[in-house]
C-alpha cells in the first residue's frame, strides 16, 4: 500500500528574529515557529525565499546574506535558498552585468532567483536583461504577478500576453508562477474584477495557464498560498487532471508568512494532496512528484 510523504515547501517565507511588524500587525515566522507548523502539516523542510528586492515587501527585509545564514543554522528545516535581486541592481541600467552578482550568490549557495515582487513589467528593460542573466547563470525565476501600482509583483494584464512573451524569450530559463493573477487564469471564464482573488466553481476549459504549459515547458506551477490551493479546491476533478497532465512541473508550496498562518486554511493542501492519492484520484508517481520529486530535482538535481 502506499504511504504519504513528507512534503517539500517550494516557498518558504523566514525572519531570523521578530524586528518590524508589517501592516498586518504580525511578522514573519521564525524557523522554529516554521517548524512547528511544518510539523503539524507534515512538510519536511522548505525552500527559502528572501523578501529585500521589492519596496512593497521590505517592512522586514531579508537579505541574500541573511537567508545564507539561516539555511547554515536550521538545515533541518530550511533546506534552500534562493537570492533576491532587483532588476535596477549595480548601475539601473539594462547593459548591467547582473551575471556578475548572481554567480556570487550562485557560489554561496542560492539556488534561484525570487520570490520577485518588484512592480516591473515583464517585458521592461531592466528585467529583461535580469532574465538574460538567470538564464544564463541556469538560475530559475519564482514570480508574483500583479497591477501596476497599488500592488506588487511582475506586472502583466489578462491573458498573461508578456508573461509568454518571455517564456519563448527565454525557452531554457525555468519560470515558476504564484499569487493569484497567475492562478485565476486556469479557467477560460477570468474576469478583471476576479482575476485578484480567488475565484470559486468549475475550472472552464481554455484558461491560459494551461495553455502556456502546454506550449511552453518551461513554464512551472508553484502550489503555495491561498491562490494555489484554491485553484485545485475549486474543481477537484479539473485538479486530478491537471496534476497528471504536468507531473514534472508542479510544486507543493506553502507561502507562510506569519506563525498566525498555523490555522490558515491554505495548509490543507498538504492533506489535499494525500487524499488524493490515497483515494486512487492521482498516481503515486504523481503524488510524489508534486509533493516533493520535483522540487528536490530543481534544488539538488536527484528525487530522493
Amino acid at each position: 500500500m502506499n504511504t504519504t510523504v513528507k512534503k517539500i515547501d517550494i516557498h518558504a517565507h523566514s525572519t531570523p528574529r521578530p524586528y518590524i511588524k508589517r501592516l498586518s500587525g504580525d511578522t514573519y515566522a521564525t524557523p522554529r515557529e516554521l517548524r512547528t507548523i511544518y510539523d503539524t502539516i507534515g512538510v519536511e523542510k522548505g525552500l527559502l525565499l528572501p523578501s529585500g528586492a521589492a519596496e512593497a515587501c521590505r517592512s522586514d527585509m531579508i537579505s541574500p546574506r541573511e537567508a545564507h545564514d539561516m539555511v547554515q543554522d536550521f538545515p533541518e528545516t530550511l533546506g534552500w535558498w534562493f537570492c533576491s535581486v532587483n532588476p535596477a541592481m549595480g548601475s539601473n541600467s539594462e547593459k548591467t552585468n547582473l551575471s556578475y552578482f548572481l554567480l556570487q550568490y550562485k557560489e554561496h549557495g542560492a539556488k534561484g532567483v525570487g520570490e520577485m515582487c518588484f512592480n516591473d513589467y515583464f517585458d521592461d528593460p531592466l528585467v529583461l536583461n535580469l532574465l538574460t542573466h538567470c538564464e544564463k547563470c541556469q538560475m530559475p525565476v519564482l514570480f508574483h504577478i500583479g497591477r501596476k501600482g497599488n500592488d506588487y509583483g511582475l506586472v502583466d494584464e489578462i491573458g498573461l500576453p508578456r508573461l509568454e512573451k518571455v517564456l519563448g524569450m527565454f525557452p531554457d530559463l525555468i519560470f515558476i508562477g504564484h499569487s493569484q493573477k497567475f492562478w485565476a487564469e486556469i479557467s477560460k471564464d477570468v474576469t478583471e474584477k476576479d482575476r485578484g482573488g480567488y475565484p470559486k466553481g468549475t475550472v472552464i476549459p481554455g484558461g491560459r495557464v494551461i495553455e502556456l504549459m502546454r506550449t511552453y515547458k518551461n513554464l512551472h506551477a508553484d502550489l503555495s498560498a491561498r491562490s494555489g490551493f484554491n485553484a485545485l479546491k475549486r474543481d477537484p476533478t479539473f485538479a486530478y487532471a491537471f496534476l497528471e497532465e504536468f507531473p514534472d512541473r508542479i510544486y507543493y508550496g506553502t507561502d507562510i508568512c506569519s506563525p498566525r498562518n498555523i490555522d490558515n486554511p491554505m495548509l490543507g493542501l498538504s492533506a489535499f494532496l494525500d487524499d488524493a492519492m490515497l483515494n486512487g484520484n492521482i498516481s503515486y508517481d504523481t503524488y510524489f512528484k508534486v509533493s516533493r520529486g520535483n522540487a528536490l530535482r530543481l534544488l539538488d538535481g536527484k528525487t530522493a
